[in-house]
């Protein structure tokens, strides 16, 4: 598998670093004018839609705002982002899995009418192109009749897996559609790899905290979950892993590394790079779960640590869950040298996954939708984590830390030591408030004073309401 080149910063992102100095440094005050677009753009001696461009990240960043016909304005509420968590620090030994029947708790909150959703990582329906998705099944359902009742036998749609391969160029894969398999969602693609590498009682490696998802896959198939330290910015650590690799029988290690869920940390490169070659050394598979990928604040899509992979062992799961519609229920798995294992997986598990969803993404695809969708989404995603992060500063107890995403649309939060996550998950549930307690992020139910929030969320009077209730049940001690 040939990497592919590595995101060049580009000149808009230049000028608006630039600013953000200047902002930082003084030079603009808050409440003041910037400068023009026309003098901006001799200053740095770049066009007027780099400008633009460079005035639009600086919005999504909060920095700046933008005042009808009067032109864009440092904010004068620039706050200081709170103090992010401290690399993780679990406990270096397998363990069975517990506690995750609250994970089902979540799930079916989202259920509830009316219930606040800032517990599972679902995107509201606003920011979702549900319209063009609706029209391209209709189209679907009209042209190709005989098609859509069809079964799909793996690998899948044809066309879809076309659409997907020219698309993972831009995670830098060069990955023949032949070498895809479609499923249905990023969890079923988790749960057969699983399956592919490892049996009962074997020891898997993962993230901590890591998606608890993953964790109940785990869990089902009678696996051990070794947690490794991870740190909020840089993700697993290697030096951690490497010391477990040689202690434990490490049959295969997982991870989210691009806008981890639940930290939103992107890995850097030359990590990935670092992780790909420790596994591979002792012949470990890599399970890269990459659902948040195409959710870059920066609008940089990241590279994949299946970039790296010489010898196929890397295997990649990805869906359009978190991008177009989690009801569709459309993943993919690029499998590598467990190709037919997957397969074979893949059929004796559901035989197919819905044809007519297959065909109308597929479409929705060759049609250039997708990404003149994800220019828009990312910038509103970036504003609701930096929106959302703010009014926890103001309403939280001093002393709060909150990670700084660089994509996706989530948040971890540590509470004050004493918190109780889990009584804050009961009592704000019963206000109509659902989150998700940290304990479901590990498999020893670590992170006892920690949640997650699920940005993804319209701002408006109800979520303010509901960010102020949380800060003042977290400003409360467990027994009160």
């Amino acid at each position: 598998m040939k990497r592919g080149k590595q995101a060049v910063i580009k000149r808009y992102e230049q000028v608006a670093n630039g600013l953000a100095e200047q902002i930082e440094q003084g030079v603009y005050l808050p409440g003041e004018r910037l400068p023009g677009v026309r003098r901006l753009s001799k200053q740095f001696s770049v066009s007027i839609s780099t400008i633009m461009q460079a005035h639009q990240l600086l919005e999504d960043r909060g920095l700046i705002q933008a005042r009808p016909r009067s032109g864009y304005y440092v904010r004068t509420s620039v706050w200081q982002a709170p103090e992010q968590p401290a690399m993780t620090n679990p406990k270096p030994k397998p363990a069975r899995i517990t506690g995750q029947q609250m994970a089902m708790q979540l799930s079916q909150a989202t259920r509830q009418p009316g219930m606040i959703q800032l517990g599972a990582a679902i995107p509201h329906h606003s920011f979702l192109p549900t319209r063009a998705i609706n029209r391209a099944l209709l189209a679907v359902t009209r042209h190709q009749q005989r098609r859509s009742a069809r079964y799909e036998f793996p690998p899948g749609s044809a066309e879809l897996r076309q659409q997907i391969a020219r698309r993972m160029l831009d995670a830098g894969c060069q990955v023949a559609p032949s070498k895809i398999v479609i499923t249905s969602g990023c969890q079923e693609a988790l749960a057969l790899c699983l399956r592919a590498v490892a049996k009962t009682g074997d020891i898997i490696a993962l993230e901590s905290p890591t998606f608890y998802g993953l964790l109940q896959v785990v869990e089902s198939l009678g696996l051990k979950a070794l947690e490794i330290p991870t740190h909020p910015q840089h993700g697993i650590s290697l030096d951690a892993l490497k010391l477990a690799i040689e202690q434990w029988p490490i049959k295969a290690c997982a991870i989210v590394g691009n806008f981890n869920n639940p930290m939103g940390y992107c890995m850097p490169d030359s990590n990935k790079q670092a992780l790909v070659k420790l596994l591979r050394q002792h012949h470990i598979p890599l399970i890269e779960d990459d659902v948040y990928g195409d959710l870059a604040f920066d609008h940089h899509r990241p590279i994949a640590a299946k970039s790296f992979d010489t010898d196929g062992s890397v295997l990649y799961c990805s869906s359009f869950s978190k991008t177009l519609s989690p009801g569709l229920r459309v993943g993919w798995v690029v499998p590598g040298k467990y190709q037919e294992q997957i397969e074979y997986q893949k059929y004796i598990t559901s035989l197919a996954t819905p044809t007519l969803p297959q065909l109308a993404i597929a479409d929705f695809l060759q049609r250039g939708s997708y990404d003149r969708y994800l220019r828009q989404v990312r910038g509103q995603y970036a504003r609701q984590v930096a929106q959302i992060t703010q009014a926890v500063s103001k309403h939280f107890p001093e002393g709060t830390k909150v990670t700084r995403p660089v994509g996706g649309f989530v948040i971890w939060i540590e509470l004050l030591e004493g918190a109780d996550a889990l009584v804050i998950f009961d009592k704000a549930l019963a206000k109509g408030i659902s989150i998700a307690p940290g304990p479901i992020f590990s498999a020893t139910q670590k992170y006892g004073n920690f949640i997650r929030i699920n940005c993804a969320q319209p701002w408006d009077d109800r979520l303010e309401a509901a960010i102020l209730f949380l800060g003042k049940l977290a400003h409360r001690r467990p027994s009160s």
